[in-house]
Parts: C-alpha cells; structure tokens; sequence
C-alpha cells in the first residue's frame, strides 16, 4: 500500500467522519432510538468533526511551516529569550517581595 500525502490523509479522515455523521444516526434510528436522540448523536458528532478539522488544518500548517523552515536552511529561526527571562520561581532573601 503507497503512502500517501499528510494532506489526503487528513481530508480522508475528515471524509470518514462527516460520513459517520450521517451513517451513524441512521442506524441509531433503524434500532429504535428516537429521531430527538439520533439527532442529538449527530449534532454532537458533527462539532467533533469540525474541531478535529480545525486540529488538523492547524497541524497540516505547522507542518509545512517546519518543511519550509528546513528547506530555506533554518535561517528564518526565532530568536531566544535571553537566558533565564522566564525563569520563575520563589526568591527568598533581601529584597525579595512579599506576598
């Protein structure tokens, strides 16, 4: 089996669940649940289904963001803070605030 694109996996698995939105009420209601209940069952598989799309738009653009950035030789790097900037913790000593 060929590997395929990160991309067509994504869109694949965003094919299957809008499928399963649909699919899985039908059934429910073939086994005697109300159509309330079903549609409730696809309502909340659908909000899933967009977040999980969201998630996977996002990662796809990280992706290729970190493609990118290796292909151009990581020149476009981001500088770091400088060291300890966001070290925290308690100070004990003179001078140090109270709570």
């Amino acid at each position: 089996m060929p590997a395929t694109a990160p991309q067509e996996s994504a869109s694949d698995v965003v094919r299957w669940a809008a499928f399963s939105c649909v699919l899985v009420p039908v059934v429910l209601v073939g086994y005697g649940t109300s159509l309330a209940g079903a549609g409730g069952a696809a309502l909340g598989l659908a909000a899933v289904t967009g977040v999980c799309r969201v998630l996977l738009q996002q990662s796809e653009r990280g992706a290729a963001r970190a493609r990118a950035q290796r292909a151009a030789g990581g020149r476009e790097r981001r500088r770091r803070a400088a060291p300890g900037a966001h070290r925290g913790g308690r100070r004990t000593g003179p001078g140090a605030p109270v709570d």
